[in-house]
């Protein structure tokens, strides 16, 4: 019997596999081209695969991209924080409530968590001056 699908283990949702990219460049040091992902990746995914996981990671401006040689590298826009930071504020603007929304999590919060909450809010910048 050749080589099939399932031979190369169960198929994962293309969500999981751009976050497994995106977590892969959060890592690297540089910006990476698809042929430094797929090498990074250990042949687990095609050239062709990685670059259109790539390109849809830049069409959701996710990811900075630049000329190098014949391909592009690419970049995350932000770290790991800066990420689950969009994701939070994405929910929120998608909820017609955002005071109800904004309750509900504050009122999910631990109390060390709150009290963090509290002093960020009530942090001034140009105090630290």
């Amino acid at each position: 019997m050749g080589a099939n699908a399932q031979e190369r283990g169960p198929k994962r949702a293309n969500g999981e596999r751009e976050a497994e990219i995106l977590d892969l460049l959060l890592q690297a040091d540089s910006a990476l081209t698809p042929g430094e992902v797929t090498e990074r990746l250990g042949g687990e995914l095609t050239y062709s695969t990685v670059v259109t996981i790539l390109t849809r990671l830049h069409a959701k401006q996710l990811l900075t991209r630049s000329p190098r040689g014949r391909a592009y590298a690419y970049t995350p826009v932000t770290d790991d924080p800066g990420f689950a930071a969009r994701r939070m504020r994405t929910v929120l603007e998608e909820r017609p409530d955002r005071e109800a929304v904004l309750a509900r999590f504050a009122d999910g919060l631990s109390s060390a968590d709150a009290e963090l909450l509290r002093q960020l809010l009530g942090s001034d910048p140009q105090s630290d001056r």
